[in-house]
């Protein structure tokens, strides 16, 4: 069994005294492991960075199998981001959260594309809207999608001001009522309509933020999610505090 594709580095754990287990995302073949030999080597941590692309190449005798890696470098991202807090923080999240919420070996093309995008745009200036999206295809990919196109109480497409923390749907304005309060926000830049202001963003990372936390970690077995999101989230709150007039 073998197969070859380019894929995103997430993350790499010591096996033994000089081999490392790689955890991979590709188009193809999902979130997948292996091993690689002489991957704890000096020489070869500068290449083996979260968000690193490796060009890579997995044989196992079984499928079943753990099966070894050889790769080559295609791009390493830790390097570039390295002088920007926030590309750095980004970088660290997006990894962090594929490696949490995805199965291994389950392929997800449409998101691996997205999160290559994603990754490839760092230090763009409207980064942060770019990360919240990919936070709403994240949901969507694992089967907690937010349905914002329809007011969940009135049926009515305009107005929409909030999302109910235990459906993902949308509510209007009129449709909350006397529950606006415990409702969570629903900016424009989460409907598609963004203003440009930042605090938007920090409002739609609040309510991606629940559905992370309460529906997709909890079906995981209800580990917490990895502290690189909320640094990450820090950051672009801190940021965007700094940007008001």
């Amino acid at each position: 069994m073998d197969w070859r594709e380019d894929g995103i580095l997430l993350g790499v754990r010591r096996h033994g005294e000089h081999a490392a287990i790689l955890d991979l995302f590709t188009a193809g073949h999902g979130r997948h492991m292996g091993v690689l030999r002489g991957g704890a080597s000096r020489r070869m941590a500068p290449l083996l960075q979260p968000g690193a692309q490796l060009d890579a190449t997995w044989r196992a005798r079984l499928d079943a199998h753990l099966g070894s890696y050889s790769v080559e470098l295609v791009r390493g991202r830790a390097a570039e981001a390295m002088g920007d807090r926030l590309a750095l923080a980004g970088l660290t999240a997006v990894c962090a959260l594929l490696s949490f919420a995805l199965p291994e070996r389950h392929a997800y093309p449409a998101l691996y594309a997205r999160s290559l995008a994603l990754l490839d745009g760092l230090g763009a200036e409207r980064w942060p809207e770019a990360y919240l999206g990919w936070e709403l295809a994240l949901l969507e990919e694992t089967g907690f999608g937010l349905d914002l196109t329809a007011c969940a109480v009135t049926g009515v497409t305009q107005d929409l001001a909030y999302v109910s923390p235990r459906t993902g749907r949308a509510v209007s304005a009129a449709g909350a009522g006397d529950w606006a309060g415990r409702l969570l926000p629903l900016p424009g830049v989460l409907r598609g309509t963004p203003s440009g202001d930042p605090a938007e963003v920090v409002e739609g990372l609040r309510t991606t933020g629940h559905f992370l936390s309460e529906h997709l970690a909890p079906s995981l077995g209800d580990r917490p999610l990895p502290p690189a999101r909320q640094r990450l989230v820090d950051l672009i709150a801190q940021r965007a505090a700094q940007a008001r007039p």
